[in-house]
């Protein structure tokens, strides 16, 4: 095996059964895994065997990898618990409720069915650092742990969970208040044939709302495809059509949401932001008055943010540096423009669902539309590229595209911003560029994709 790196922003992701996502690694990453968190603190004591908790979404790859990274988890003399198809923050919901000591969720989130991938939480519900994961990917790439062979009792065992969905239900639902119901509210649902097809329409019933479901009937490669949170168009013609109050649109894994108003205009991450912080700072429960963000969020969240006496610190892309960064200050709120909400006074990650339910509680509590509270927020035109590449060098190296980054920074003259960066879980690099002339920035978004597709364009 080639020295490589496996693990990008968010774990290890690419095509089912081609390396790095085959069953092959996906055992030596079991076992890897197993021999590092039999290392690190968990809720056994010396002496007692550990145990790791293995969910997964709903793609038909996710067989094949959870037998392989299951037999590998064994092989190390570590017990499994198999919960089955259910959202990512349920994974480490289970991971938590169960006194485990890790837990290992296969998916590949938004992408479409042919990916998959492999990520890690630790016994606490959170993700894994860059050391853990750097000590994961060394020993999958040594032969440091092939004399390690318990036999006999020594081997770990294998156990499937039978309740999972429902104690995820519960837990989901308690981040909503016991005084409230949804009994006025018209939902449309797109499950995204994801893993959430279940646990989504079944919180949102039980709280009382009147909900019209879509894409919840998975069948192994119809995950994403055409629907879900990166296809808002499908749940944002199911609103108008029923004249549902807001729709909720679920990736893959459901760790992320989508919203639409009444009026069936999207309302993304960086807008749910506004609105929860809003209403956590007129309540006084967000922590330090500080929300977290990324770098790729609309320099309006700050304006607005900062108007309310709060301030926004900036991370850069992926929902682990957010919870990174609220982790080592203490703060309770953060999220990024794509979807990914962390809500930490109910969650450790990020929980579409659990999001869904604190802009729904918002929405009952003030009486005010969805289309009304989105209005807070004043956004800076931007003009965003996702475009496939065929490598990914240095951007630095990349003469053509960096000087046209730079003449587009010297237009902006310090009011807007340029952001270039290559997606961790994709073969794509991304290009942002924010400012105060829609027509102009659209151009030169334009201007520089044209490089990117001239020097690695795929």
């Amino acid at each position: 095996m080639d020295n490589q790196k496996l693990f990008g922003t968010d774990g290890v992701r690419g095509t089912a059964n081609l390396d790095p996502v085959t069953a092959e690694l996906a055992m030596r990453l079991g076992r890897a895994a197993a021999h590092v968190f039999s290392q690190m603190p968990g809720y056994l004591g010396h002496g007692a065997r550990k145990r790791l908790v293995i969910g997964k979404d709903t793609r038909v790859s996710g067989y094949m990898l959870e037998s392989a990274i299951t037999a590998g988890v064994l092989s190390m003399g570590l017990d499994v618990l198999l919960i089955g198809p259910l959202p990512t923050p349920g994974v480490a919901y289970m991971t938590r409720s169960l006194r485990a000591d890790a837990g290992i969720v296969l998916t590949a989130s938004h992408n479409p069915y042919q990916d998959n991938g492999i990520k890690f939480f630790r016994h606490d519900g959170y993700k894994l650092d860059d050391e853990a994961e750097a000590q994961i990917e060394r020993l999958v790439f040594t032969d440091e742990l092939d004399g390690i062979r318990p036999t006999a009792e020594g081997l770990g065992r294998a156990k499937r969970i039978d309740d999972a969905l429902g104690r995820y239900i519960e837990f989901a639902k308690q981040s909503f208040p016991r005084a409230r119901t949804l009994e006025s509210i018209k939902i449309a649902l797109d499950c995204g044939n994801g893993a959430a097809y279940k646990a989504s329409p079944m919180i949102l019933r039980e709280l009382g709302a009147n909900v019209t479901v879509i894409n919840d009937n998975p069948n192994g490669i119809n995950i994403n495809a055409g629907c879900g949170s990166t296809y808002p168009e499908e749940v944002q013609k199911l609103v108008k059509t029923i004249g549902a109050q807001v729709g909720i649109s679920h990736d893959g894994d459901a760790d992320r949401v989508i919203l639409c108003d009444e009026n069936g205009d999207i309302v993304d991450g960086d807008e749910i932001l506004a609105i929860a912080a809003e209403d956590y700072l007129k309540r006084g429960c967000l922590a330090e008055n500080t929300l977290v963000a990324t770098i790729m969020s609309n320099c309006g969240l700050d304006e607005f943010v900062e108007g309310l006496g709060g301030k926004v610190l900036r991370t850069k892309v992926g929902d682990r540096y957010v919870i990174e960064e609220m982790l080592a200050k203490n703060l309770n709120v953060g999220g990024e423009q794509s979807g990914h909400m962390i809500f930490r006074d109910y969650s450790t990650t990020g929980d579409g669902i659990v999001s869904a339910l604190q802009i729904l509680r918002i929405m009952v509590e003030t009486g005010k539309p969805l289309s009304e509270l989105r209005r807070c927020l004043k956004k800076y035109p931007q003009a965003q590229r996702n475009l496939k590449v065929a490598s990914k060098p240095p951007i630095g190296d990349l003469k053509e595209v960096s000087a046209r980054v730079a003449e587009c920074e010297k237009a902006l003259a310090g009011k807007g911003r340029v952001l270039l960066r290559y997606s961790g879980t994709e073969p794509k690099i991304r290009l942002l560029i924010e400012g105060r002339d829609n027509e102009g920035i659209e151009k030169s978004a334009d201007w520089i994709a044209e490089a990117i597709a001239e020097a690695i364009g795929a």
